[in-house]
């Protein structure tokens, strides 16, 4: 699935609901998202199941979000990270950390 068809369906699923909880009651819940991935990543043994629903949920609400404030995130993605860095114009990246 491409991330356009992704984010149409997230907007067909849940933008009623997340229309009706506005732009930050949405981010709230991506926070919470955050939040919890957090809680899972400071642990000493990785439960990749977990991390990957948490990763999932994190995604899709930077969706709704992006719906709520209609921005196609594919073409954000698309123009932010073009084929090779921003700043050194390489790929793969050679800027110094």
């Amino acid at each position: 699935m491409r991330f356009k068809e992704f984010q149409k369906l997230i907007e067909e699923l849940y933008f009623k609901k997340d229309n009706a909880r506005g732009i930050k009651g949405t981010f709230i819940w991506l926070i919470e998202e955050i939040g919890e991935l957090a809680t899972l990543l400071n642990k000493d043994d990785f439960n990749l199941e977990k991390i990957s629903e948490e990763i999932a949920d994190i995604i899709a609400w930077t969706c709704s979000i992006a719906n709520l404030l209609e921005i196609d995130i594919e073409s954000a993605l698309r123009q932010k990270y073009p084929d090779k860095c921003i700043k050194c114009n390489s790929n793969p990246c050679i800027c110094r950390l």
